[in-house]
């Protein structure tokens, strides 16, 4: 079983045997005959040897990135010594492991160095700990008096997460770690004589910060996907331990844990996950495990927990965490439950401000952030305001731009959560917050989803933040996305206020799509390809440069980034089309606005081969255009190419709508949703069916006509 896993797991302690380490995303660093445990490696930094309390860790200039150093810290290269010698019973491995063991004590005296700086770091190198003992605890290697030391290396550790727990300072992820680290020497090592204590405490703490740490709509309340999932792992090892302990696991619990598995397998379902906020870089269990393609991994273990066939499916199989969690008796229950393919509608998280326009069926996915930034002063959240990222075909297309870094030299931080290294609007080249230290923001922005309406055709969201109204003349900016999910999408930007204003949108592609060597702004990968339309009116100026991202943290890659940008009186606007393609042909696609409307109306006209498109915006007051009377906030009607040249009508918020001064559909009330397909009839779906009546007559006139007059003169 896991063959793959196995030899890299041997490999893997052969370098460590070396003093090559992999930590975060770094690669292969050289700690040299003798480790300096209180050294990082990356920026040839070490801290100094004085209480916990008075090393400043956030300090670059006093100890490089404390990130690094803890990361070593940790100890997890120790369970995967221990795992290579239970795989081939080579005793180097193991020597290494109690070598390293005596090295570390003599240097790290407690309370003395950096590694007793964090009670998070502690409970970490204490689940290691922990980890490692079981591992070797029946094989001839362990020394005689071994448990001895490591129960008091434990007591010293436990004592000190209890102290010293994040209550006040970081009562996030790090109070659920701690108390994690709590609960699994207070259940593992009774000889310990507080361990019913710590027991008791650590359980209601991950009860408590379960409750409060993960809103309603199953998502984590730092507004990062990373942290999610780190969140999720901990709360899997902590009910994992609990059930082989005769413990109790309270039903409100399992229902967090599983309502988190549920938000990571919608945000999953098109086999990515959006990156919005910091990338942590660490994992509960393998530290290797950190880059996007492994974060679904707890649904491999929450589809035996949970027995979900969804889950299990988005898995794409077993993982080698689940098979140390669960044991052989897992791994035979996840071989009898059944795939199942997971629903594929759209969905709003509404507390956490996540609204996923699906269009998995077709290999498409969008996720809009309409969220605020973060919990309290949003120390792991970025200022991405209405930023989108999108995966097409199991591919990421718009990505964010990562972490890279939480501490360092040239302002690195700023850069990768600031506004520009999302795919979103920045005005006069601000952040949509202020930084406050590399773990806080100050005049955080509301940010409000105004309509999100999902669709069987379609998805329609419109949002807006104020972060700009600190400016000295205030600015909103105002995003609507509509999907067409069969087909492309539409993002309208709308920047409303007073004066003269520097506007930069920027369109961040993931490396693996490339622009075409002879088509500006069509995007291919594979056998996937997607043209970027914009409206040519000369007022925006638009480039492709290459900008860093940061895959995981630690590491820096370049990509192509679509950059628009234009000095415009406001109120200003810009519309991007994204349609898939497998053509290059740019001439196939034809996008133009149809009038000079006053903001925030407009009316827009796209052609790509025989299917065209007609929409319209609103804002809920009668307006008339192009034969159009209505008060729809949003009206589109086209033929689609895909749907055999189907004439197809939708409209959202409206409680009138005339086509060439016929009423084309009657509402008894205002209607949020109404879409309409002829095949060879019209086929109506509508939010509130009772409250609308189409005019039949008027249909078949409609079906029959040209989507614009004069349209073909649009050439």
């Amino acid at each position: 079983m896991f063959p793959a896993e196995a030899t890299q797991t041997i490999e893997r302690a052969e370098r460590l045997c070396l003093h090559r380490f992999d930590l975060l995303g770094y690669e292969s660093l050289d700690y040299g005959p003798k480790i300096d445990w209180h050294r990082d490696g990356v920026h040839g930094k070490s801290a100094p040897r004085r209480p916990w309390y008075q090393i400043r860790y956030l300090d670059f200039e006093e100890v490089g990135d404390s990130k690094v150093t803890w990361e070593l810290n940790r100890h997890q290269h120790l369970v995967i010594l221990a795992k290579a010698f239970r795989l081939n019973g080579d005793p180097r491995f193991a020597q290494e492991i109690f070598l390293q063991w005596e090295q570390w004590h003599a240097v790290n005296p407690y309370p003395i160095g950096i590694n007793w700086a964090s009670s998070l770091e502690v409970a970490f190198r204490s689940l290691s700990w922990i980890w490692t003992y079981y591992l070797l605890a029946d094989s001839a290697v362990m020394p005689s008096n071994f448990r001895g030391a490591w129960l008091r290396s434990l007591t010293v550790s436990g004592r000190h997460i209890e102290r010293y727990l994040s209550t006040y300072f970081s009562p996030n992820t790090h109070l659920l770690g701690e108390a994690v680290g709590l609960f699994f020497i207070g259940t593992l090592c009774p000889e310990i004589p507080s361990a019913s204590r710590w027991q008791q405490r650590g359980w209601e703490i991950i009860q408590q910060q379960a409750k409060r740490q993960v809103r309603m709509d199953g998502l984590h309340f730092e507004q990062a996907i990373y942290y999610h999932v780190y969140a999720l792992d901990l709360l899997l090892h902590a009910v994992v331990l609990a059930s082989a302990n005769g413990i109790p696991v309270p039903s409100t619990l399992e229902g967090v844990i599983e309502r988190m598995l549920d938000a990571l397998a919608v945000l999953s379902r098109d086999g990515t996950l959006p990156r919005f906020g910091d990338d942590d870089g660490g994992r509960v269990f393998d530290p290797a495990r950190n880059h996007a393609m492994h974060l679904t991994d707890p649904l491999s273990t929450g589809a035996i927990l949970f027995g979900r066939g969804d889950f299990k499916k988005l898995a794409g199989g077993l993982r080698e965490e689940t098979l140390w969690l669960l044991g052989e008796a897992g791994v035979e229950e996840f071989k009898h439950i059944a795939e199942k393919a997971p629903a594929c509608e759209s969905a709003n998280f509404a507390q956490s401000g996540l609204c996923v326009m699906s269009g998995a069926e077709h290999g498409r996915q969008i996720v809009i952030d309409a969220g605020p930034l973060g919990e309290g002063a949003a120390g792991h959240g970025h200022a991405d305001a209405l930023s989108i990222t999108v995966s097409l075909g199991g591919r990421d297309l718009l990505i964010d731009s990562g972490t890279y870094e939480y501490v360092g030299e040239g302002g690195e931080r700023d850069r990768y959560r600031g506004t520009a290294a999302h795919n979103t609007l920045t005005v006069e080249g601000r952040d949509q917050a202020d930084t406050k230290g590399p773990f806080a923001w100050e005049n955080l922005p509301s940010v409000e989803i105004e309509r999100w309406i999902g669709g069987n055709l379609f998805d329609f969201f419109a949002g807006s933040h104020d972060g700009y109204k600190r400016l000295p003349n205030a600015a909103i900016h105002r995003r609507f996305v509509f999907s067409m999910k069969s087909e492309f999408w539409l993002v309208r930007d709308l920047v409303l206020g007073l004066g003269e204003r520097q506007l930069d949108l920027h369109w961040h592609i993931a490396p693996e799509f490339r622009e075409h060597a002879s088509h500006r702004n069509y995007f291919t990968s594979g056998d996937q390809g997607v043209h970027l339309v914009t409206l040519d009116d000369g007022v925006w100026k638009c480039g492709v440069e290459q900008r860093p991202h940061s895959p995981v943290y630690g590491r820096k890659e370049m990509h192509g980034v679509v950059h628009a940008s234009s000095k415009s009186l406001l109120p200003a606007e810009f519309v991007t089309l994204f349609a898939p393609s497998t053509s290059a042909e740019p001439s196939q696609h034809k996008f133009v606005r149809l009038a000079e409307d006053i903001f925030p109306d407009a009316a827009y006209f796209y052609r790509t081969g025989t299917a065209k498109h007609l929409f319209f915006f609103g804002d809920g007051k009668r307006w008339s255009r192009q034969g159009w009377t209505s008060d729809a906030e949003f009206l589109y009607t086209g033929t689609s190419a895909e749907r055999d040249g189907s004439r197809i009508l939708i409209a959202c918020n409206f409680s009138r709508l005339e086509w060439s001064g016929r009423k084309l559909i009657t509402t008894i009330r205002k209607i949020e949703r109404c879409e309409i397909i002829d095949r060879g009839g019209p086929e109506t779906a509508s939010s509130d069916p009772s409250g609308i009546e189409l005019d039949a007559a008027a249909w078949k006139a409609f079906a029959a006509s040209a989507i614009l007059p004069g349209d073909f003169e649009l050439t």
